[in-house]
């Protein structure tokens, strides 16, 4: 019989080490298959809430936030870039890259979750935002990302005209913000165990055999 692990994801499309941490999180879960039966949900999270609708310059926003300079920024992005090598993810950073504000994208996926398809919309995002260079905010945009993955394109796009799932996503929010979330990726466990940040698939994988072999002594 398989260990159950319910797995709570709590990122933002705007988070490059979300990319990565979910690639290596379900690589060390592919490891585990044989003994491992485990679900993931999505949780939201924004790192900048406050983000205009016309966006801002990656660049620009990540040398104003952290105070870094444009050498260092380049050097992180290359570090990005290698590690979304690792898990099958290219990140195509350049000079029309823009952070973009996330919260429509988190309703529809909190309506995906419903709809059996939010990993799937999940990764659609991921790739329009990082690969592709979409406007994730666009309901145009978001409403294709929806069609491609199977759920209806004219009740996307009606949940996003009529605020729909807005509430929801906010009390979630604050749900995180209120236990302590602070960064992202964070990944809770069985309710109980934080693991934080892009690891590596091993890191994970030997968490979440630390927490199995925790539980089990614990019975």
């Amino acid at each position: 019989m398989k260990d159950s692990l319910n797995i709570q994801f709590i990122s933002d499309i705007m988070c490059p080490w979300c990319v990565v941490g979910l690639g290596n999180l379900n690589n060390a879960l592919a490891q585990l298959e044989d003994t491992v039966d485990a679900e993931i949900t999505f949780q939201p999270f924004e790192l900048n809430p406050d983000m205009p609708a016309e966006g801002q310059a990656f660049q620009e926003h990540i040398t104003e936030k952290y105070g870094i300079t444009k050498e260092q920024s380049d050097q992180n992005r290359l570090q990005i870039k290698a590690r979304g090598e690792e898990v099958d993810f290219d990140f195509n950073f350049n000079d029309e890259s823009r952070m973009r504000n996330s919260f429509d994208a988190h309703r529809l996926l909190h309506w995906a979750e419903h709809e059996g398809k939010q990993a799937e919309l999940k990764m659609a995002l991921f790739k329009a935002h990082f690969t592709n260079n979409l406007d994730v905010s666009d309901y145009d945009v978001l409403a294709k990302l929806a069609a491609a993955v199977g759920l209806n394109s004219a009740a996307a796009k009606g949940i996003l005209e009529n605020g729909q799932y807005a509430d929801d996503v906010r009390q979630k929010e604050a749900f995180w913000q209120q236990h302590g979330i602070t960064s992202v990726p964070t990944i809770i466990i069985n309710n109980k165990y934080a693991i934080t940040g892009g690891q590596p698939a091993e890191n994970f994988k030997q968490a979440i055999e630390d927490i199995l072999e925790k539980e089990k002594t614990q019975q």
